[in-house]
């Protein structure tokens, strides 16, 4: 049955919706992430790539990154061609004056056309955290809005806790939208700051606030601490929000926000309803990739729609399905979102599967071949490899089933030795069992630089022995091999080892046991996945690590 897919609005929906992110204001407060002011400057140039409308900067006056990186973008270093910069601040302080406050004053300051100011909605947090009266949280809010408005600016007002403030007292939180509206706020964000609520009850309070604010626009920021980030801003939207808040791959406070690279395709492809400029939604996947580097996160592969995974198939009833429907298991076109199909091989796969890895990866290997490719990838997956991590190694392994061996060098021998030399004991603050420091590696190895015009004769090849210190086994091996090849391939000047898993495949044989060894690499554009298994650590490591020079090389030379 050909059901067709196309989004179709309910009328009842906004037509579009303003797409405002927060990664480098609310994004950059979630765990593991420290943003200096050049990577706010990469990822803002990055988001108005996207095409979203608002970028959040971040809190002029809280800390120095935010006050250079709003200098910096006031004196030209950011030109935004689709984006409205935004400075995040607060309302005036509790029986203050708006002429005299701080926090108004800088975000005057950071000259933005737009500024957005948090409110308290939830009467308990006027009451107890501020420690004021109902009157005077109202008139802060009052108060702000129509400074800020009467300088020049635009006005959103992010009223915090809104959904748990509506809960207990509708009347006040009510009165706060009021307070804003009538003082000149452009837009009444609502706020489920504790990640607290689930998408009925966003929708209903939602709609409550759209009907008494027809005038305006209503939008939404919600947290993920109930894992509804997503789901609450379409609630909200299905309740009337034109407006929604959120972040690059949901990074946030706690458990992260609303992830736009999530709720902007739902919006568009599943709802028909506008959010990015047209290619936006396309560029989704790379710009997660992106900010994902800038901010020294590995990526999150299991991501709906952008991540590795979203349309990735292992099962053999999946793949030999969508050998013949390309629809059949996946809910849309992965070019949609910059993604794309991958097919898993391991030792559960069939012929099916195969044909369809070696198709994805454009190589053509015939029927003998094939047969040749699973049989030894079963027997290479009994002994402990595992090949769904690692397709730069599948597609070696793939290739040279056809005959091809690596032209580049050949290993005659690696010897590595790590020595333990008792010093002084470091600081029991930086290592508090009292171990000594001093321990160095250093590895040497001898190659053969083949011929590229003629690899297989071993006679034209350079026989080179060169040894390197690392900080390990592989960072040695690696800068041994360096070594040894020195300028001949300098594309390998780009090439960076920016992750290594070791797993103990059999526990039960103690130091005896397998190991895996996986190692991720970058050359600043793709990134790619080896693997090596040996009983000895090292060996298993340089057979990651081989295979990822190899496929490097393989790459610049257009993997023909």
């Amino acid at each position: 049955m050909d059901i067709s897919r196309e989004a179709v609005r309910d009328a009842s929906w906004p037509e579009s919706v303003e797409i405002f992110d927060t990664t480098l204001r609310d994004g950059s407060q979630f765990e593991g992430i420290a943003l200096t002011t050049d990577d706010k400057l990469k990822i803002a140039t990055q988001l108005d790539y996207l095409g979203v409308h608002y970028i959040e900067g971040g809190w002029p006056g809280s800390n120095p990154r935010d006050d250079a990186f709003f200098q910096r973008a006031a004196a030209g270093e950011l030109e935004l061609g689709t984006s409205t910069l935004v400075a995040f601040g607060s309302t005036r302080r509790p029986k203050g004056k708006v002429d005299d406050d701080a926090t108004l004053a800088n975000l005057l300051g950071a000259k933005t056309p737009v500024c957005c100011i948090v409110a308290k909605s939830w009467d308990y947090h006027v009451l107890e955290a501020l420690r004021t009266t109902l009157d005077e949280g109202v008139a802060m809010i009052a108060d702000s809005v129509s400074y800020l408005v009467a300088e020049g600016r635009r006005v959103f007002v992010d009223f915090e806790h809104f959904f748990d403030g509506y809960k207990r007292n509708p009347e006040f939180a009510m009165r706060a939208l009021e307070a804003a509206a009538v003082a000149g706020a452009e837009t009444l964000v609502l706020c489920d700051t504790n990640g607290g609520s689930l998408p009925h009850e966003v929708e209903s309070a939602t709609r409550a606030a759209v009907e008494m604010f027809p005038e305006l626009t209503v939008g939404m920021h919600t947290q993920n601490d109930t894992g509804c980030a997503v789901a609450n801003a379409v609630a909200g939207v299905r309740a009337g929000s034109r407006h929604v808040q959120g972040t690059i791959n949901g990074y946030g406070e706690r458990t992260g926000n609303c992830d736009l690279t999530t709720f902007v395709p739902n919006l568009t492809l599943k709802m028909g309803i506008r959010t990015l400029p047209a290619g936006g939604v396309e560029r989704l996947t790379s710009v997660s990739h992106h900010v994902a580097e800038i901010v020294n996160l590995p990526p999150n592969d299991a991501l709906p729609y952008v991540g590795k995974s979203a349309f990735a198939h292992k099962a053999g009833l999946h793949t030999s399905a969508i050998a013949r429907a390309p629809d059949a298991y996946e809910h849309i076109d992965p070019a949609l979102v910059g993604n794309g199909t991958r097919f898993l091989v391991s030792d559960l796969s069939g012929r099916a599967t195969i044909e369809l890895k070696m198709k994805e990866l454009g190589l053509d290997l015939d029927p003998v071949q094939t047969k040749s490719v699973l049989e030894e990838l079963k027997s290479l997956e009994n002994a402990g490899y595992h090949f769904e991590a690692a397709d730069a190694s599948l597609r070696l392994l793939m290739k040279r089933a056809t005959g091809w061996r690596n032209p580049y060098f050949e290993l005659e021998s690696f010897r590595v030795m790590v020595e333990h030399r008792p010093g002084e004991k470091m600081a029991l603050a930086i290592n508090p069992l009292g171990h000594y420091d001093g321990v160095e590696t250093e590895a040497t190895i001898k190659l053969l630089l083949l011929d590229p015009e003629h690899p297989a004769d071993k006679e034209r090849a350079t026989r080179i022995v060169a040894t390197g210190e690392g900080n390990g086994p592989v960072n040695a091996l690696d800068a041994a091999f360096r070594t040894c090849v020195g300028d001949r391939f300098p594309v390998l000047d780009d090439v960076e080892l920016i992750d290594y898993k070791v797993r103990i495949l059999d526990s039960a044989a103690g130091t005896a046991a397998v190991t895996r060894v996986l190692i991720d690499a970058t050359n600043g554009e793709e990134r790619w996945t080896t693997i090596g298994v040996s009983e000895n650590i090292i060996e298993a490591s340089w057979q990651a690590l081989s295979d990822l020079i190899v496929f490097a090389l393989e790459g610049a030379d257009g993997r023909s």
